[in-house]
């Protein structure tokens, strides 16, 4: 059983939102071709309260993209985005996300951040998305999406860390630097990730 999971394809990460990754929307009709060929789709949603303490406007001292101790983990501070209900926070309408069997909601305690589509970052809430893939006898994720070297590879990370075959495709996701996504790959490739680099290594039709 092959699942594809889509991580966080919202207005906020697309050029235009409130924390966009440039070149993002060109991501979207690779995405919609692809998403055939697996037996399961799954999506991410960054799902945040206006209030949450990874937002640089929760902290008058500081400014977005500090880093600073939230809780006990290091945070980025962002601009506020995907804030629950807001139109950042949909689904682009150019994606066809009929597919979408569900969706797993992340990042909802003010408290502390979630880049994973698993679990939050201090690893104690989980999303249920694990349970979701093993009810389903899922055994190999591909994870494509935005942005790639914060939600994708965290996602991606904890996929393979729970013992699924895990494929993070390149060509399907766009990074906020190149430098962030040059040290993302560098630690799945040691992790015993697999990186798909063209859209032809997922034709299973053949």
């Amino acid at each position: 059983m092959r699942a594809l999971l889509v991580v966080d394809l919202q207005y906020d990460f697309l050029p235009g939102g409130n924390l966009a990754v440039a070149h993002g929307d060109e991501i979207i009709p690779i995405i919609n071709r692809i998403q055939n060929q697996f037996d399961l789709v799954i999506a991410t949603q960054d799902w945040h309260p206006a209030n949450h303490k990874s937002f640089a406007t929760q902290h008058p001292n500081h400014n977005v993209f500090d880093l600073i101790d939230l809780n006990g983990i290091s945070q980025v501070l962002w601009p506020d985005h995907c804030v629950q209900g807001s139109k950042g926070a949909e689904f682009t309408s150019e994606w066809n996300s009929n597919k979408v069997a569900a969706v797993f909601r992340k990042g909802m305690n003010v408290e502390v951040d979630s880049y994973s589509g698993f679990y939050d970052n201090d690893q104690k809430n989980s999303t249920g998305l694990l349970g979701y893939l093993k009810d389903k006898d899922v055994t190999e994720v591909y994870v494509c999406g935005l942005a790639a070297e914060f939600c994708v590879y965290f996602s991606a990370k904890d996929a393979n860390q729970a013992g699924i075959k895990t494929y993070f495709l390149d060509f399907a996701t766009k990074p906020i630097s190149a430098e962030g996504l040059l040290h993302a790959k560098k630690e799945m490739i040691e992790q015993g990730i697999t990186i798909l680099n063209k859209e032809t290594e997922v034709n299973f039709n053949n």
